[in-house]
C-alpha cells in the first residue's frame, strides 16, 4: 500500500500567481487586517465578462452577459463590472440595492430567484427585467405595475422540464420555473396582462454540468419562443441561465490520480486519505464499494467560456442543427447568467497558521486562523491543495515539485490535515489530507487559490464570534501592487494617475 503524497495543485491565472509570489505584500495585508482575508482580483471579472461576449460574437450573436451576483458580494467586483459591457443579475432585494448603488442602471439587471413584494416593486420601479419563476410572481408583477403607474414591466419567462423527441433525455427536475407543460396557462396570464407586461423571451437555470440537459433545454426554449410568437408577442431574448464551471486544477493527471487512489483508500488498499477514513460519498457495504462521489469535478477541460461554445455549437437534439445557429436564424438574443465562471481566478482566500502539532498516531495537525465555513470548499466539493506562502521571504509554493509547483529547498512533502478556528470536531477546512512542499511554521499563510466564486463568503457566519473575513481589492501597477478595502473600490483613477 502506497503512502506517496497526492497532489492537487491549484490551476493559477497570471494574474493570480503574480499575487501569490509577493509574499511580503500578502504578509503585510494579514498583519493589517488579521486573518482570514479574502483578496479580489477586480479587473480580472472585466477580462472574464470580455471573454464571454468573445464567445458570442464568435457565433455572430447579440446578447448580454450578466453576473450572478450571489456568487460573491464584493463591492470591488460589482463595481468593475459596472463599468464594462456586462449587466447584472440579482437574487434578492439587498443585492438589487448593492448594484444599483455599485453604478449599474436598471436596464442592465435582471431579477431572478424567489421574489418577495419588496423586491419585486424596486425592480418595477428601477426598469429591471424580471425573470419570472410562475403565473404568482407575473400576477404579482402586473399588480404593481397598475398601482404605481409604472413603465410595461418586461418579463423573461423561467421554464423548466424539458424533453427532447426521439430519444428521450429529459432535463432534470427543479423546484424552480414552470413546467414547459405547463407554458400554456402561464401564455393565458401574459396574454391578460399584455398591456402592462412585456414578454421579452424565455430561459432556464439548470442544476447540472450536463451538455446534453443544457442542450435540450436551449431546444425546449427555442419551441416555447414560438408558442410566443403564436400568441402575438415579439419575443427576443433565450436566457441559458449559468452552470459553465470552472476548471481549478492545473493537471487531469492528478484528479483522475487522486479519485482512483481514493477508491482504493475507502477498499481499505491504501493508508486513509481523509479524517475519519470519509469517503466523499463513497462507503464500502460487505466488501461491495457503494454510493457515488460527491465531488466538484475539479478539473474541468471544458468549462467557463469553452462550455458556452461548445453548447453553441452543439446539433439540437431534435432538430439536428448548431443551436447558436437557430438562434442567430430566428434573430434572437442571448442572454446568460454566469455566477462561478465569471468569477474564476479573481480572488483567494488567506489565512494564518497558528499551530503546528503531532498527535500520538503521527498525524500532523495544521491549526489556522480560519474556520470551514470562511473558505468553504467543503461545502461546494471541491478539492485543491493551498499554496504555502512563508512569513520569511521565501517564493509562495505548492504542488509537486516538476509539475508546477515550486519546491522548499531542504524540505521534504509532508501530510497535514488542516484544522479550523471553531470548537467543533466537524471544523476541518478540507476533510482530505493535504499534502504541502515543507512543514508549515507559526506566521507562516496558506492561500487557497479562486475562491471567489461561492467559496470566498457564500457561507461565513459570525460563529463563536470568530470574525469574518474582510474583503480587499488589489491590482498591480507598475509592478507594484496596491490595495483598498473592499468597500472602498471605485474604478476611477485619482489626481496624480493612481487608481482606488
Amino acid at each position: 500500500m502506497s503512502n506517496a503524497p497526492l497532489y492537487l495543485e491549484p490551476r493559477l491565472a497570471p494574474r493570480s500567481a503574480s499575487l501569490l509570489e509577493a509574499s511580503s505584500f500578502l504578509h503585510m495585508l494579514v498583519d493589517a487586517l488579521g486573518s482570514p482575508l479574502n483578496v479580489v482580483l477586480p479587473d480580472q471579472i472585466a477580462e472574464n465578462a470580455a471573454d464571454f461576449r468573445s464567445v458570442l460574437r464568435r457565433h455572430q450573436l447579440a446578447g448580454r452577459i450578466f453576473f450572478a451576483h450571489k456568487a460573491n458580494r464584493s463591492s470591488a467586483l460589482v463595481r468593475r463590472l459596472a463599468t464594462a459591457d456586462a449587466a447584472l443579475d440579482a437574487a434578492s432585494l439587498a443585492e438589487l440595492q448593492h448594484a444599483l448603488a455599485s453604478g449599474f442602471t436598471g436596464d442592465r439587471i435582471m431579477a431572478t430567484g424567489p421574489k418577495d413584494p419588496e423586491f419585486l416593486w424596486l425592480a418595477a420601479r428601477s426598469g429591471a427585467i424580471v425573470n419570472a419563476d410562475g403565473p404568482g410572481e407575473v400576477e404579482e408583477a402586473a399588480r404593481f405595475v397598475r398601482a404605481y403607474d409604472l413603465p410595461r414591466l418586461r418579463i423573461l419567462l423561467r421554464l423548466s422540464e424539458f424533453e427532447t423527441s426521439g430519444a428521450k433525455v429529459l432535463s432534470r427536475r427543479s423546484r424552480f420555473g414552470t413546467s414547459v407543460k405547463a407554458l400554456d396557462g402561464l401564455l393565458d396570464t401574459l396574454v391578460r396582462h399584455r398591456d402592462v407586461l412585456e414578454p421579452i423571451g424565455v430561459g432556464y437555470h439548470l442544476d447540472t454540468t450536463s451538455l446534453d440537459e443544457k442542450a435540450t433545454a436551449l431546444e425546449g426554449s427555442l419551441r416555447a419562443m414560438e408558442e410566443l410568437r403564436l400568441r402575438d408577442f415579439e419575443p427576443r431574448v433565450v436566457d441559458v441561465g449559468g452552470g459553465f464551471g470552472v476548471n481549478y486544477l492545473a493537471h487531469a493527471a492528478q484528479w483522475d490520480h487522486y479519485t482512483t487512489e481514493l477508491t482504493g483508500s475507502v477498499m481499505g488498499r491504501r493508508p486513509p486519505m481523509t479524517w475519519g477514513g470519509h469517503g466523499y460519498g463513497l462507503r464500502v457495504e460487505n466488501g461491495t464499494l457503494r454510493g457515488s462521489l460527491g465531488l466538484y469535478p475539479a478539473h474541468r477541460p471544458v468549462a467557463g467560456t469553452a462550455f458556452l461554445d461548445e453548447l453553441l455549437s452543439r446539433p439540437a437534439p431534435g432538430l439536428g442543427r448548431p443551436l447558436g445557429t437557430l438562434l442567430l436564424e430566428s434573430l434572437y438574443e442571448l442572454y446568460a447568467e454566469p455566477g462561478r465562471a465569471l468569477t474564476d481566478q479573481c480572488g483567494l482566500s488567506l489565512a494564518t497558521v497558528l499551530e503546528v502539532r503531532t498527535t500520538d498516531t503521527g498525524e500532523r495537525l495544521v491549526r489556522l486562523a480560519m474556520n470551514a465555513a470562511d473558505v468553504s470548499l467543503e461545502d461546494h466539493g471541491v478539492l485543491m491543495d493551498p499554496v504555502l506562502v512563508r512569513r520569511d521571504g521565501a517564493p509562495a509554493s505548492g504542488g509537486e515539485p516538476g509539475a508546477g509547483g515550486i519546491p522548499v529547498p531542504g524540505e521534504e512533502p509532508v501530510g497535514v490535515h488542516l484544522m479550523g478556528n471553531l470548537c467543533l470536531e466537524s471544523d476541518l477546512i478540507t476533510r482530505r489530507k493535504v499534502f504541502l512542499p515543507g512543514l508549515p511554521r507559526p506566521g507562516d499563510l496558506l492561500a487557497f487559490a479562486n475562491t471567489a466564486g461561492y467559496c470566498m463568503d457564500f457561507s461565513a457566519t459570525h460563529a463563536q464570534q470568530q470574525p469574518v473575513a474582510r474583503k480587499v481589492a488589489v491590482h498591480e501597477e507598475s509592478g507594484t501592487w496596491r490595495w483598498c478595502l473592499d468597500e472602498r473600490y471605485w474604478p476611477i483613477t485619482r489626481p496624480g494617475g493612481h487608481r482606488t
